[in-house]
C-alpha cells in the first residue's frame, strides 16, 4: 500500500469513528432519542413560569414553593442533586413553546415542572409528548388534551373549579346568577365547568342572553361598563372567574360599582388567592370561593407545612405554593423510584405508579386523567386573627376519577 493511500484509508477510518461516537451519543441523550438522560453532574429540571405578565405573582407563587420543597430536603430530589433551569411563560402560546424547546434542546433537561395558565399547557403539550419528557404542571389544566402519556398536573383540572361550587350556589343562592370571565382557553374551562354543572341542576343565569358575559384578556382593565349590567340584571348573586392583576382591578371595581354588601360576589378560589388579597384590601371582605387549599386547611402535613412556610416567607401558604411543593414532591419521589441513573423515561414511568401524595392540601392520588383526586372547600375572605385570609368555612365535595 503507498504512503498516500495508507493516509486516505487513515482519515477514512477516523471519519467513520468520529460519526459512529457522534451516533451513540445523540442515541444516548438527544432531545430526539425520546429518553433525554443525565450527563453528569447534577440532574437537570425545568421550570417555567410566568416571570412576567399579568400572572407574575402566581409565578412568584409557585416558584416560591417549589424552592422551599428543595430548601426543606437539602437541595437534592430522589438522593440526587439536582440543577433547576427556569424560563418565563409570560402571557403562555409563543412564549411558553420557545421556553420548552429551550430547556429541552440547550439546556437539555430530563423533566419539566411549572406553568400557571391553561394557554401555555396547550401550547407545550405536543412538544413535550413528542420528546416524551414528562411534564408535571402546577395550574390550569385544559380540557383539551387526548393524549395523557407524558402530562401531569398537582393542580385541577379547570373544569372542576365550577363544578364543585355550583350545587351550592344553586341551594344558596334564590336567584340567578350573573356569571362572567376573560375570553380564553382557561376562562372558558372554568367558566364552563360552572354554567354546566349549575344549569345541569336546574339553575339560571341572569345574563341577558342566557350566556356568560365574556371580557377580552388580558386587554380588559375596566370591568365597570359589565358591572354596570348586573346591576340591571335582576341577579341574586355573581360568580366569576379571574387571577393576577386582572383579580385585583375586579373585586375593587366590584366595590366602585356600589355591588359589595348587595349582590353576593362568588368565584372559583384564584380571585382572592396570593398576593393579590392583599392588593384588594377591604373590597375583598365577605368574598366566597372555592378552591382545593387554604392555610387553615386541617390536617398533619399542613400543621407541618403552613408554619414553616409563614415562618419563612412571612406570609400565609396559599394553592399556588402548594402545586409548586407538591411538583417538587412528586419529582422526589418519583426520582427516588427511577434507579441510579434516572433518564426521562423511567422518571415518568414512576410517577405512573405513585400511590398517596401526602400534601398540605390533604392525602391525594393521581387519577386516571393523570390529575389530583382531592377535596374542594368553600372559603370567605375575612381576618384570621393575624390577617385577611382565605378561611375555609365549609367542605364542598371530592372530585377526581
Amino acid at each position: 500500500m503507498t504512503l498516500r493511500r495508507h493516509q486516505l484509508r487513515t482519515r477514512i477510518l477516523a471519519a467513520a469513528a468520529v460519526l459512529a461516537l457522534t451516533a451513540a451519543a445523540g442515541c444516548s441523550g438527544s432531545a430526539a432519542s425520546g429518553d433525554q438522560q443525565p450527563t453528569g453532574g447534577p440532574l437537570k429540571l425545568g421550570l417555567i413560569l410566568p416571570q412576567s405578565g399579568p400572572y407574575k405573582s402566581i409565578g412568584d407563587d409557585i416558584g416560591r414553593g417549589w424552592q422551599f420543597y428543595l430548601d426543606t430536603h437539602g437541595g437534592k430530589l430522589g438522593g440526587h442533586a439536582v440543577e433547576v433551569v427556569t424560563a418565563d411563560e409570560a402571557e403562555g402560546k409563543q412564549t411558553a413553546i420557545n421556553s420548552a424547546k429551550k430547556l429541552l434542546d440547550k439546556d437539555r433537561v430530563v423533566a419539566i415542572a411549572g406553568t400557571g395558565t391553561a394557554d401555555s399547557v396547550e401550547s407545550i403539550k405536543t412538544l413535550v409528548t413528542e420528546r416524551k419528557v414528562p411534564f408535571v404542571g402546577t395550574g390550569g389544566r385544559p380540557s383539551t388534551l387526548t393524549d395523557l402519556s407524558y402530562i401531569w398536573h398537582t393542580s385541577w383540572l379547570s373544569r372542576e373549579t365550577g363544578q364543585a361550587i355550583a350545587q351550592h350556589l344553586r341551594t344558596a343562592v334564590d336567584g340567578t346568577v350573573y356569571v362572567i370571565g376573560p375570553d380564553y382557553v382557561g376562562g372558558h374551562d372554568q367558566i364552563g365547568g360552572f354554567v354546566d354543572a349549575y344549569t345541569g341542576a336546574g339553575g339560571k343565569l341572569a345574563n341577558d342572553d342566557g350566556k356568560p358575559a365574556w371580557t377580552p384578556w388580558p386587554a380588559t382593565t375596566n370591568f365597570l361598563p359589565y358591572l354596570n349590567k348586573v346591576q340591571t340584571s335582576g341577579a341574586k348573586a355573581v360568580y366569576c372567574f379571574y387571577a393576577g392583576t386582572a383579580a385585583v382591578d375586579f373585586v375593587k371595581q366590584y366595590e366602585q360599582a356600589g355591588l359589595k354588601g348587595k349582590v353576593p360576589l362568588y368565584a372559583a378560589g384564584f380571585l382572592t388567592e396570593g398576593a393579590v388579597l392583599a392588593a384588594q384590601g377591604p373590597a375583598a371582605d365577605g368574598v366566597r370561593t372555592v378552591l382545593n387549599y387554604a392555610a387553615n386547611v386541617d390536617n398533619a402535613a399542613n400543621r407541618s407545612f403552613a408554619p414553616a412556610f409563614q415562618a419563612k416567607y412571612s406570609a400565609a401558604p396559599n394553592i399556588y405554593n402548594v402545586t409548586g411543593y407538591d411538583a417538587a414532591l412528586v419529582f422526589d419521589l418519583a426520582i427516588a423510584a427511577a434507579g441510579d441513573t434516572p433518564t426521562s423515561q423511567s422518571i415518568n414511568t414512576a410517577i405512573g405508579k405513585l400511590g398517596a401524595i401526602d400534601s398540605p392540601r390533604g392525602s391525594w392520588r393521581f387519577g386516571t386523567a393523570h390529575s389530583p383526586i382531592q377535596p374542594w372547600y368553600l372559603r370567605e375572605v375575612q381576618n384570621d386573627g393575624r390577617a385577611r385570609a382565605n378561611v375555609v368555612v365549609q367542605n364542598l365535595t371530592t372530585l377526581g376519577s
